[in-house]
């Protein structure tokens, strides 16, 4: 019944009303661990939060050096958008789609056809790589050639700075455009959708506020309980690549007007 209902105010949206904000969940069913999860990555390896704690990166040469390594055998290379994804795609098509803000760095929205414009990447991306020191931004394919060539450590070739890729780790700010684009889409949404997101990290969770203070109806398709589920108007534990797409569906992928 909940995902009839979801369905049902989908397919009523008008143009430009529908906020999306998406979450490790929707990476996973294609192959991308989450980082907290029964699988992710620092509860197989508590160790490896280190090389996610921006002072540790810089003080640590050891930690960029173990960071660079794991970059090089990322998923994100390799992987491909899902079921999700190209629904969430088939969402924008209609014209009912406002932006989908993600917590994710993979780029998948993006690789599954999803217009750049319309995804705000709160926590950046794996595919560029900047310098803390003077702000440089490249490909993070040619940084990862250096590496592969022997640089273990790779230092910008400007100014000789630290790199890292353009992804916020903790004890780094969000860059303040990009949070107040997702701001301004959560505001402007009657309907908003949290796909596979904990909301537990803020301020990406706090979207959710933004969202529903401003009247939008919530609807969060999650496999495990949040924080918000009690002011949520539905919510779906089904899988993502198969619930999205029951959303979305022939008639939610119509053009609106």
């Amino acid at each position: 019944m909940s995902v009839e209902r979801a369905r049902g105010w989908l397919r009523d949206a008008g143009p430009g009303t529908v906020g999306v904000l998406t979450g490790a969940g929707i990476s996973t069913e294609s192959g991308i661990p989450d980082f907290r999860g029964p699988n992710g990555l620092i509860t197989r390896n508590p160790g490896a939060q280190r090389m996610f704690d921006l002072q540790a990166y810089l003080s640590d040469r050891q930690v960029r050096v173990e960071a660079w390594r794991r970059r090089s055998d990322h998923p994100a290379w390799t992987a491909r958008p899902n079921d999700g994804h190209r629904a969430l795609v088939d969402l924008e098509r209609s014209g009912r789609l406002i932006a989908v803000i993600t917590q994710n760095i993979d780029g998948l929205h993006q690789r599954a056809g999803q217009d750049p414009g319309r995804v705000v990447e709160i926590h950046g991306t794996i595919h560029e790589v900047e310098c803390l020191a003077c702000g440089w931004r490249g490909p993070t394919g040619q940084t990862l050639a250096r590496v592969d060539a022997g640089e273990a450590d790779p230092p910008c070739l400007r100014c000789g700075g630290v790199l890292k890729t353009a992804t916020i780790s903790f004890g780094q700010s969000l860059r303040r455009e990009v949070l107040q684009a997702a701001v301004d889409a959560a505001r402007r949404a009657r309907l908003f959708l949290a796909v596979g997101t904990s909301l537990s990290v803020h301020p990406a969770a706090s979207l959710v506020d933004v969202a529903t203070g401003a009247g939008a109806r919530l609807v969060i398709v999650n496999a495990e309980p949040t924080p918000y589920d009690a002011i949520a108007d539905a919510c779906l534990r089904e899988p993502i690549g198969r619930v999205l797409p029951l959303l979305v569906g022939e008639d939610a992928a119509r053009p609106a007007g």
